[in-house]
């Protein structure tokens, strides 16, 4: 559970795992920045992504997966196609079950923060998806790495 929301300050030094994130043709809005929905879909693709190569999860096959129960951002400042962001995670906690991550969207190459979302997965049997499972060990594993940042 985050105890402050949002956080008071977040800069580069607070992220432990990095990707470049593009922005797409359909992403902006009619006023001409990204969209906030796009922003949780963003999250899910890097937090996915980082599964998926950190953690050698694969999606398709794995007995459990992770759906995401709570989600949340605040906007700092706007971001529009065509523009690349550096998008940092940073686990804040794993649970037998969950794992809760912060994710920073900043300026490519710069300090500027744009967003910061919350992200927070529960994993499942995915044949039975009202049944928590155990987070599996290799995404466990992956996510202490970048643990408390």
């Amino acid at each position: 559970m985050i105890t402050e929301w949002p956080p008071s300050e977040r800069s580069r030094k607070d992220y432990c795992w990095w990707h470049e994130y593009s922005t797409r043709w359909g992403d902006n809005d009619i006023y001409g920045h990204v969209n906030n929905i796009i922003y949780y879909s963003m999250f899910d693709t890097v937090v996915n992504y980082f599964l998926i190569k950190n953690a050698e999860f694969d999606p398709i096959t794995s007995d459990c997966i992770g759906i995401t129960p709570e989600t949340r951002c605040c906007y700092y400042k706007s971001i529009k196609y065509p523009e690349v962001v550096d998008v940092g995670i940073s686990i804040k906690k794993i649970g037998n079950s969950s794992i809760t991550y912060e994710i920073g969207v900043f300026k490519k190459d710069l300090d500027i923060l744009c967003a910061i979302g919350h992200f927070v997965h529960v994993y499942v049997e995915r044949n039975d998806q009202s049944k928590t499972a155990p987070i599996p060990k290799n995404i466990v594993d992956a996510c202490k790495k970048i643990f408390g940042a």
